[in-house]
């Protein structure tokens, strides 16, 4: 299996077209990354860069984000709003960037990353399989 390298720059792909469900002008997946992007200039996650993007396809369960970096697994996490979740990115995130493979350990994810992930794709070249 191809493995990243503990620490690699990852990337949050923060979906910002689906629409709210009260209000269908209203694009919460924008608000969570000017939420995620203000937190991030602050401090503490110089390994981590986020991304605004126009579809990740999960439009019926905002907001979505998706966790990658290179020679790593990449998780969609869905269903997040900024309170609490934005911190439970950047942990995510963090937690993502430090392990070899793109897996941290399941003990130490945010609860949203336990409890909202609809999918896990392996890296681009991997030869091996990952349980």
């Amino acid at each position: 299996m191809t493995q990243g390298a503990p620490n690699a720059a990852t990337t949050i792909f923060v979906c910002v077209t689906c629409r709210g469900a009260d209000d269908p002008n209203a694009r919460p997946g924008r608000v969570f990354y000017e939420a995620l992007d203000e937190r991030l200039k602050h401090g503490g996650a110089a390994s981590i860069q986020v991304v605004p993007v126009e579809c990740l396809s999960i439009c019926k369960r905002p907001t979505s984000v998706a966790l990658t970096a290179p020679g790593k697994w990449t998780y969609v996490i869905t269903g997040l709003e900024p309170e609490p979740h934005v911190e439970d990115i950047v942990a995510a995130a963090k937690l993502h960037a430090e392990s070899q493979d793109g897996v941290p350990p399941w003990r130490d994810r945010p609860e949203c990353f336990k409890r909202n992930v609809v999918s896990r794709t392996p890296p681009l070249g991997a030869t091996g399989r990952q349980a």
